[in-house]
């Protein structure tokens, strides 16, 4: 059971069931019998048959009733569940045991917002705005170690405010969210020899990599960022591999714990060694490449014999570079047998693009023009970015104006491909950010597939955070839902014939035929000939849409039938920077869904 509702004041009842709806498989407990409720002997022995047995245990009444009943099964913070207490009213909502590691702060917040009230927290890294160590591992799914006995210890030094040193060797969203909220006490360093560990008290690394010995606490987060690939004979016997994987691992200074996956060609997929070494390193998921997929990965320990027994070069080494996307091995190929007749290899890739010192490359949708519709992530892209490359026609300059103080900020409008690679690539060789800001979403009609081959050419390290599109941003100013319950199913996003060629299949007059909901982008200039082909299918009265500059300071709408498409946009001299929508979705407001049309009419006469 995931949780269970003890009912101290069952006045409280309607607040209970209300639990009850939002937490998954919730029970409510209560000592009179009550329709839906199980009813309990004692609150005391209750209490004691459910601790050992839920995730959380929420009492709604006396914070003393609830203490005392706890008190006598109180064991160990990683174990005992998330305890929360709760007035009959709703009004407060305490975490008694299990804050962080029980997820009991949480969820004491997520009840507060279902019965209006305010989530009362006394832990002290909450109180004063700090990290909580002890959940980031499980947030950003890393692993975590401590040189102490206890994980109290780093816990302590650092909410005590007591000076830190914070050592990033790698990129991800967790030491994203690090560098966004270090607090004043705490400094943060890429290379750890630059730290200077008599001035500190407490050492946090985020790494792959194991240091030698310092003079103070270290708190190691060890991310999945490695992955290994393994070659071996035919019939290995596994007995003794993983152990000496390990040893490998550390006399290299590797982090065991950041292993992601194994991974080897399918020639080798039924080899005993790959299930015991799964196993051994915490069921890994494991990866099986066909020969054509390594093939095309340079590696620098070719064997020629190896190529004759698979078709490939090598197994671990591009196993291992496939399955970090392209990213650098920093373990070439090992060769090991533990007993002869084993002869086994294994080498070590890191993740494509977290690695500090590289630069990067963050291709970010802008949204549909307005820079409060920029997504969250894509926005701080932009705050942190060394290099702001816009398109200048078609995005507003005000977007670029979270750019940081010293960013250089350029639009591309007047650029060619090789000018906008020129810029990228020279901030990309600093280890700078650069962030591509393209119209919407940049995967629709974005030009974007040109960079990214440049990208892949030189291997670079790149990423897409998407945006709104503009044809999302129509529906919403058109109020209308583009998808009507047994009407219109489809929503077509295409383009007309201009200066860019059609594939005959995708013709306008052809997909017309499904009468869809269809946003048309690009093509204002050719409206003639847009308006022709869709009256092929379309009624002259279907409804249309000239959408210009959505969610822009300056944005136009105007609505008609298809058989004024033309005339709407010549007149109103509408340009590039137009979203056609043509079909009966825009502005339709008979096709309610079963639900509203049967239980909830009655609110739409």
């Amino acid at each position: 059971m995931s949780a269970a509702i003890i009912l101290i004041s069952e006045s409280s009842l309607s607040i209970a069931r209300r639990l009850q709806n939002e937490l998954p498989e919730a029970k409510i407990y209560t000592r009179s019998a009550l329709p839906g409720c199980i009813q309990m002997g004692s609150v005391q022995e209750c209490t004691g048959e459910l601790f050992p047995q839920v995730k959380s245990l929420i009492f709604i009444g006396a914070m003393g009733i609830c203490v005392r009943n706890i008190a006598p099964y109180i064991q160990d913070k990683y174990t005992d569940p998330a305890v929360i207490n709760m007035d009959s009213t709703g009004k407060y909502v305490i975490p008694v045991l299990s804050g962080h590691i029980g997820g009991a702060n949480e969820l004491a917040r997520q009840i507060a917002h279902l019965t209006g009230g305010e989530a009362v927290i006394t832990t002290q890294s909450d109180r004063n705005d700090l990290w909580t160590l002890d959940t980031l591992a499980k947030t950003y799914h890393w692993t975590v170690y401590t040189t102490e006995k206890s994980l109290n210890v780093p816990i302590i030094a650092f909410v005590n405010e007591k000076p830190v040193a914070l050592l990033l060797d790698i990129k991800d969203r967790g030491t994203d969210y690090l560098e966004r909220t270090c607090p004043a006490h705490v400094d943060i360093y890429y290379q750890f020899q630059d730290i200077d560990f008599d001035s500190y008290e407490l050492l946090i690394a985020v790494t792959p990599y194991l240091y030698p010995e310092v003079t103070i606490p270290v708190l190691y987060y060890h991310p999945p960022v490695l992955h290994i690939g393994i070659g071996c004979r035919k019939d290995c016997r596994p007995e003794g591999v993983a152990g000496y994987i390990e040893e490998q691992f550390r006399i290299h200074h590797l982090a065991l714990a950041a292993l992601k996956d194994i991974s080897t060609i399918d020639l080798k997929k039924d080899e005993k060694l790959l299930s015991v070494l799964q196993s051994s390193f915490g069921d890994l998921p494991v990866r099986i490449y066909m020969a054509e997929e390594l093939r095309p990965v340079s590696v620098p320990n070719p064997s020629r014999k190896v190529e004759e027994v698979t078709s490939v070069p090598g197994v671990s080494e591009p196993a291992a570079i496939k399955s970090a996307n392209g990213g650098r091995l920093i373990l070439e190929k090992q060769k090991g047998s533990v007993t002869k007749g084993n002869e086994f290899t294994f080498a070590v890739a890191i993740q494509q693009g977290v690695l500090r010192g590289k630069g990067h490359v963050e291709i970010v949708g802008a949204g549909p023009g307005d820079p409060e519709l920029v997504s969250v992530r894509g926005r701080r892209f932009l705050e942190n970015a060394d290099l702001i490359l816009y398109a200048g026609s078609l995005v507003p300059v005000e977007l670029t104006w979270y750019a940081k103080e010293g960013a250089t900020v350029i639009s591309s409008a007047s650029m060619d491909l090789e000018e906008q690679f020129k810029w990228m690539k020279e901030f990309y060789d600093k280890g700078l950010l650069v962030v591509r800001l393209h119209t919407g979403d940049p995967c629709i009609y974005g030009a974007i597939q040109e960079q990214m081959a440049f990208f892949d050419q030189y291997q670079m390290s790149y990423h897409i955070t998407p945006g709104i599109s503009s044809f999302q941003a129509a529906a919403a100013a058109l109020r209308s839902q583009f998808t009507i319950p047994e009407k219109v199913q489809t929503i077509i996003l295409t383009r007309g014939e201009g200066r860019t060629p059609m594939p005959e299949k995708e013709k306008l007059s052809l997909l017309a035929r499904s009468q869809s909901t269809m946003c048309i982008f690009l093509s204002a200039g050719i409206v003639e000939e847009v308006q022709r082909e869709l009256l092929e299918h379309y009624p002259a009265e279907t409804p249309v849409a000239a959408c210009y500059k959505l969610t822009w300071k300056d944005e136009r709408i105007y609505t008609g039938k298809l058989k004024d498409l033309a005339n709407i946009i010549k007149e109103n001299q509408l340009t590039l920077t137009t979203m056609i929508v043509v079909g009966e979705a825009i502005g339709n407001r008979q096709g309610l869904s079963r639900l509203y049309a049967t239980e909830f009419s009655h609110l739409f006469r």
